[in-house]
């Protein structure tokens, strides 16, 4: 039987986004005229993100009993995504609080909730499933149990190690490709390496990450495109692709999620990070996390 599903599972929260002149520092107080709320979290945006590129995918998360958890669940609906996964608890649905300054750049507090509650014995039947796509909202215990079984299963397992946190023992041998930014690489790189503090290439970075375990690492690189190393030795930098920013808010997620959408279809590495960066530099033109996500025929004419 042919594996055709992508689940993602991880995170759902409800973005609370503001927009200011700057980013507020430690201490500082910064007024913004209002706040716009549309649905987020990691693992939701890049459900949205895959299925809007083609991905035929499943959501595992978990949403509070109230208005918030209902738009979320509308909106990966909405989007082509299989909510039957998606758990309902007693807790808040979870939320984050968005600062978008002038120049794109943004600031993020982020509140679990219900988030906390997606536990190792949550994990469906694997047996339709083709890719699994994990993120770090979620609790690590589950993170790196649905890792492992994942890998026992011989399901190629996509890591979008963010926001920085440490990993489990254990988990870089269960994944396939790693994905990250910048910060996040020096954050895993710093707490996983032999020699921290070691001024490293972030290439050189990839590199020690792969003998860890993941045949793919791939590092985003923002206004620089991305670049990406894998287990055989081929290094795959593609370039990023001018537009007007707006707001980068979910741009990586967009990233990852049209990646994965892509590889699903069995396309080689190059032609889908070429499309997930295309994807994403679309995504820095919109504001919003996953209003901002493009359709698979915007990426494909952006692309030419």
């Amino acid at each position: 039987m042919k594996k055709t599903t992508i689940l993602v599972a991880g995170s759902l929260n409800m973005d609370f986004m503001m927009r200011v002149e700057h980013l507020a520092q430690s201490g500082e107080t910064v007024l913004s005229p209002r706040y716009t709320l549309s649905p987020g979290g990691k693992g939701a945006n890049q459900a949205v993100a895959c299925a809007r590129a083609g991905g035929t995918v499943a959501m595992l998360g978990a949403v509070g009993r109230d208005v918030y958890g209902e738009s979320l669940r509308s909106s990966l609906h909405s989007s082509g995504v299989d909510t039957q996964y998606l758990l309902e608890v007693t807790d808040h649905t979870g939320a984050a609080f968005i600062g978008v300054a002038a120049d794109g750049e943004n600031s993020i507090l982020v509140a679990s909730g219900a988030n906390l509650a997606l536990h190792p014995q949550h994990l469906p039947d694997l047996s339709r499933v083709s890719h699994l796509l994990l993120q770090l909202e979620s609790p690590m215990v589950s993170v790196l149990s649905y890792a492992k079984r994942a890998h026992q299963e011989g399901i190629p397992v996509i890591l979008n190690a963010a926001p920085a946190r440490p990993l489990e023992p254990g988990l870089l041998g269960c994944v396939h490709t790693l994905i990250m930014n910048e910060g996040e690489l020096e954050h895993l790189t710093q707490t996983s390496l032999e020699a921290p503090g070691t001024a490293l290439t972030v290439l050189a970075k990839a590199r020690a990450l792969v003998k860890q375990g993941p045949r793919v690492v791939i590092v985003t690189l923002g206004s620089q495109g991305c670049i990406a190393y894998t287990a055989e030795g081929t290094t795959l930098a593609v370039p990023s692709l001018p537009v007007e920013v707006v707001d980068t808010t979910g741009a990586g997620d967009t990233f990852v999620g049209i990646l994965v959408a892509y590889l699903a279809r069995g396309v080689g590495l190059a032609q889908a990070l070429h499309a997930a960066n295309a994807g994403a530099a679309l995504a820095c033109t919109r504001a919003g996390a996953q209003p901002s996500m493009p359709s698979l025929l915007e990426i494909e004419a952006f692309l030419k």
